[in-house]
């Protein structure tokens, strides 16, 4: 264990905290996360997919967009774990991941706007 000694003394005795500081690392997938919430349209696909599992083509015409672009939102969250998906013959449906991550994100979408789940 290292022992910290910070240039100026505050009196807040912080310095025996610092060993438990998270990495970079630890932080930048938090920052990932946010990152996929950088976009609005994107933030709208990922709350309408913690209510239902849909397809692209139905995803596609219930946020009023291209199907490329959809496709573009989804791989992007996809590959940060908020989503997941599933193939059932040709067709691939996509679903909000049932991660803590993920639930959480839905939760402050909701607060933050104050919306409800349509089940609520």
């Amino acid at each position: 264990m290292t022992d910290y000694r910070l240039p100026h003394d505050h009196g807040q005795n912080i310095e025996q905290n610092l060993a438990q500081l998270p990495s970079i690392d630890d932080f930048q997938t938090v920052a990932d996360i946010f990152k996929q919430m950088g976009d609005g349209s994107r933030v709208r696909i990922f709350w309408l997919l913690c209510h239902c599992e849909e397809c692209v083509i139905n995803i596609s015409s219930m946020v009023d967009m291209s199907s490329p672009a959809v496709s573009h939102h989804l791989r992007q969250l996809k590959t940060s774990g908020l989503i997941t998906s599933r193939r059932e013959g040709k067709e691939v449906y996509y679903k909000a991941a049932k991660t803590p991550q993920a639930l959480l994100l839905h939760h402050v979408i909701e607060q933050m706007m104050e919306i409800a789940c349509p089940s609520s």
